[in-house]
């Protein structure tokens, strides 16, 4: 299985190999990627939940609880597991295998953890890929689970299609630092641990952050749980089930293609002025020399990199 027309061939067979070759290739950006999210694009047809919020919250927990829901009425699952990549080998540090060994021999269930590794989208543009074939593959729905709420799983919860945001009791600072986040990242403000003494507190500071969300903006439902006993979940799915069935697979796709061209523009436009710092001052590394030893600033870098940019595009338009 070498070629691109043999893995999307072997995708809509539900090959699980192809499957594995064709996220490794996306996740890798291999020079054949950019074809296989071509030709796969426009098979998307399930939906995507975004769940995240801090460590310790019982994420991981949920994803698994809401596996067995979706098990349940026999759809196929795939999960994206968003991790920090490891500094020494460039994988993901948690293992899929750890996280949920209960669903691991379930041949309708995909479950990859992954790392930015070398993509030039980092964690959301791998995630995004990721999500598309697991998507054109007949999973429905795709779960990305991440590990915070930081810029990363901003982009990330932005790509979902609904998004859950996790919190639990305890949390102090961390939760009061997420005011922001709170009201921008969440469909649905899942309150978990519902058992544990602080849970009345944690509900009132969320309600009352949201007041502060701009006029007009729909305000997230706010549901509490326990992933661990069951409590809640049926108030949950209930949730879920109410934005998926006010979403069309069109307006998915809209969304999709929406959000992926913004992404793919602001990787592409890196790349060409990673070109053109090789150009003009043969490489990154250089530039900021310049910038540290004072000879030149950011500012007139980049100001030199438009300019150069310009250029190139007056040359190619007199064409």
């Amino acid at each position: 299985m070498t070629s691109t027309t043999d893995i999307i061939q072997s995708i809509g067979k539900g090959s699980i190999r192809a499957i594995a070759r064709a996220l490794s290739k996306v996740e890798n950006g291999s020079s054949d990627s950019t074809d296989i999210l071509d030709k796969l694009f426009s098979r998307q047809q399930g939906f995507t939940i975004g769940i995240t919020g801090p460590p310790g919250a019982g994420k991981s927990t949920l994803v698994n609880r809401m596996i067995t829901r979706y098990r349940k009425t026999d759809n196929s699952v795939g999960v994206i597991a968003v991790d920090p990549s490891s500094p020494f080998t460039g994988g993901a540090l948690l293992g899929d295998r750890i996280r949920m060994q209960s669903h691991a021999s379930d041949p309708k269930v995909f479950i990859r953890s992954m790392g930015s590794r070398g993509h030039l989208g980092g964690l959301s543009g791998a995630t995004r890929d990721a999500s598309c074939v697991l998507s054109a593959a007949g999973y429905s729905p795709v779960i990305i689970e991440t590990v915070g709420v930081g810029q990363a799983e901003v982009e990330v919860a932005d790509l979902a299609d609904i998004t859950l945001l996790v919190l639990v009791p305890g949390l102090g600072d961390d939760v009061q630092s997420m005011k922001a986040g709170i009201m921008e990242i969440g469909d649905i403000i899942v309150l978990n641990k519902a058992d544990r003494n602080g849970i009345e507190q944690l509900e009132s500071y969320v309600k009352a952050s949201l007041e502060y969300m701009p006029p007009g903006l729909k305000r997230p439902d706010v549901v509490r749980i326990s992933a661990v006993n069951g409590d809640g979940l049926e108030d949950l799915w209930d949730a879920i089930d109410r934005l998926v069935a006010a979403q069309t697979v069109e307006s998915r796709i809209s969304h999709s293609a929406v959000t992926t061209l913004s992404e793919i523009l602001k990787e592409n436009g890196l790349l060409f002025f990673e070109k053109l710092l090789e150009i003009e001052y043969n490489g990154r590394k250089e530039a900021e020399e310049l910038i540290l030893a004072g000879q030149l600033s950011p500012y007139a870098i980049g100001k030199k990199l438009l300019e150069r940019a310009e250029r190139i595009f007056e040359h190619n338009g007199s064409k």
